[in-house]
């Protein structure tokens, strides 16, 4: 991990959950760490738990309040973090959110907001870098985006087609910033205990609770060192957790007949779940 020494983080997303995370194991491997979320209270917080995973009175940080989904604070966060520490050497894309319910009951504004946090916020930060990115002929972005991003999970319409999309913009990324020496990761990692897949369970569709048996949740703290490993070896891709492992070897061996054995599964998973549901009723 001594990939990771004196280097300038910038996080965003990093006052809670993996991006918190990664921010914490960033400053325990002597990274200098700029923390940005939207809420002020929960990232002063965030701030003074990275803070003190410090191994040097050297490293720096920072943090900016800001709402990534606008281009002009997201400019703003990365000339605030410039002129106080320096330019970003590493560039973790983490904000996100996620409204899961069917798409004929969500309302038409989440798929808006979604995608303008999980998608445009990440484009909108790394539109701000790569300038002097460019320049310098150095650096590595990282996008989080989620088994979701090549997986659609039943229920997760907005949540899913914003991190499809990160996954896209990724690959062409990749492949543009090569020739300026400048590497990109994308990262689907599996469920992920944190707070927003506490807030997520509580409003999934009963379909997408019956698949539960076949989902397994990491720690934060797995899928951030799992990460920063990959991060810190060149990896592209990247892929923490074995369900996400699996999954992602599944569909592409399978390819288009994923779906059908996907559905037959979830067909019988359903009636299972429902099943159990009147009986708790009943009783």
């Amino acid at each position: 991990m001594e990939y990771f020494k004196n280097k300038i983080a910038l996080v965003t997303g990093g006052s809670s959950g993996i991006g918190l995370e990664l921010a914490r194991q960033l400053s325990q491997q002597g990274a200098h760490v700029w923390l940005v979320a939207r809420r002020k209270e929960p990232l002063e917080s965030a701030l003074e738990a990275v803070t003190t995973e410090k191994i040097s009175a050297e490293q720096r940080f920072g943090m900016s309040s800001a709402n990534v989904s606008d281009a002009d604070q997201a400019s703003l966060v990365v000339q605030q973090v410039t002129q106080e520490i320096g330019l970003p050497d590493l560039v973790i894309n983490s904000a996100g959110i996620c409204e899961p319910g069917y798409i004929t009951e969500l309302d038409l504004k989440i798929f808006h907001q979604t995608m303008d946090v999980n998608f445009f916020g990440t484009v909108n930060i790394i539109k701000a870098v790569l300038p002097g990115m460019i320049q310098r002929k150095s650096g590595h972005i990282v996008n989080i985006s989620s088994e979701g991003g090549y997986l659609a999970v039943f229920g997760y319409s907005a949540y899913s087609a914003s991190k499809f999309a990160i996954m896209g913009f990724s690959d062409i990324l990749r492949s543009e910033m090569k020739p300026h020496g400048i590497r990109v990761s994308i990262v689907c990692p599996q469920d992920v205990d944190t707070p927003q897949l506490a807030y997520e369970t509580a409003r999934q569709p009963v379909e997408t609770q019956a698949l539960a048996p076949f989902r397994s949740v990491m720690s934060a703290r797995d899928a951030a060192r799992t990460t920063l490993k990959s991060i810190a070896r060149g990896k592209y891709f990247i892929l923490p957790g074995f369900d996400s492992k699996l999954m992602y070897g599944l569909t592409n061996v399978l390819g288009t007949a994923f779906y059908p054995l996907f559905d037959i599964v979830h067909s019988i998973l359903i009636r299972r779940k429902l099943s159990q549901l009147t009986q708790n009723k009943v009783r």
